[in-house]
């Protein structure tokens, strides 16, 4: 396993089969070793920097009915919401004060976010912050949809590939394209986005072998961004009950992702501060590089519950952020409230502004 690893560190992949070997025999002693190269090799694009981003959870309607997902259209006991434009800049203005310089703005497919509204909203952040990343993730769109949002202004953009096992994709996306799925993600990167990706870990029916293909797709499909965490159930869906995936399982993915994506920007997700009280600075110790404070006003924050037992429903968001960024001085990382662009990405010094320190 030792080999491995190290073949992996050098070569930034490996044969699928000696990938599936790593997720199947690591043990105690081998993990351990997969998370410091990981580490290792973080650190000679990022130093020993994390990245904050502002999150902005600003709409929790969705037309999706996703097996695994909280907010799904049918889940009729969602306490509905929708941020108004005035609302979204004030998390915004906020934000910006605390030190942001990037906001992502998370919502479920939302027809009322139509391109003509979604591209006044980003204009104006775009106008009212001009050194800051606009990032959105809002789900499948045209590539119209797309290219408009990517004029206005829209640096990033993060869509999740979900699973890269077709038959596992479509048993969990009733009404969804796993084709499309992907066709999106193509479209965001051929035009200009730094992209967003990812997986859950620990899905129903999900196989080792399903691991390996979603590590093999993002290698191929090189987005910016990667997104992984574990699957936690949901009381009001289709897969009520079902065991989910374990911080263990996940931190395996995340370092491996970081090995195979060294300039990969990796989220410290919170579904893992949700499993493990130390979840989030166990995945900075294997290889993430970002986390997502909330922004979202404090009075909807509960309503977007993507899966159960969520974190950080309550803090307000100078709390949010001094919380978070003290764990991550105590993990051992420094903070950095920048833009924090992937690394191939430069920006010119005179659009990166101040920053400011609580």
């Amino acid at each position: 396993m030792i080999s491995l690893i190290d073949k992996l560190y050098t070569d930034e992949n490996l044969e699928d089969d000696l990938l599936l070997e790593l997720v199947t025999q690591l043990d105690t002693t081998t993990v351990s070793y997969l998370f410091e190269k990981a580490l290792e090799k973080k650190t000679v694009y990022y130093k020993d920097t994390v990245y904050m981003r502002g999150l902005i959870e600003f709409t929790n309607y969705c037309k999706q009915n996703c097996n695994y997902c909280g907010i799904r259209g049918k889940n009729t006991k969602v306490d509905r919401y929708r941020l108004s434009k005035e609302a979204i800049l004030n998390c915004c203005d906020e934000g910006y004060k605390l030190g942001y310089r990037t906001f992502v703005l998370q919502g479920g497919e939302d027809p009322f976010f139509t391109d003509e509204v979604l591209v006044d909203l980003v204009e104006a952040i775009k106008s009212g912050y001009p050194d800051c990343a606009v990032t959105l993730s809002v789900g499948e769109r045209s590539y119209e949809s797309y290219a408009m949002l990517k004029k206005a202004g829209t640096d990033r953009y993060l869509l999740r590939h979900e699973t890269a096992t077709k038959s596992l994709y479509e048993s969990l996306h009733p009404g969804m394209s796993f084709e499309n799925r992907r066709n999106c993600l193509y479209t965001l990167k051929a035009l200009g986005y730094q992209v967003g990706a990812g997986f859950m870990v620990g899905l129903p029916n999900q196989t080792p072998a399903d691991l390996v293909a979603d590590l093999r797709f993002i290698k191929e499909l090189e987005p910016e961004m990667v997104g992984i965490g574990p699957y936690i159930p949901h009381d009001e869906t289709p897969l009520k009950g079902a065991t989910g995936g374990t911080v263990e399982e996940t931190l395996v993915m995340v370092a491996l992702a970081r090995l195979l994506l060294p300039k990969a920007l990796l989220p410290s997700t919170t579904a893992m501060g949700t499993l493990d009280p130390k979840g989030r600075e166990k995945a900075l110790k294997a290889g993430a590089n970002v986390v997502m404070p909330n922004l979202s006003p404090t009075d909807v924050r509960e309503k977007y519950e993507l899966y159960k037992d969520k974190i950080c429903t309550g803090d307000e968001a100078a709390h949010c952020r001094q919380c978070i960024e003290g764990r991550i001085k105590s993990a051992g990382f420094r903070v950095d409230m920048g833009r924090g662009d992937h690394a191939s990405i430069h920006i010119p010094e005179e659009a990166v502004s101040v920053q400011i320190k609580l």
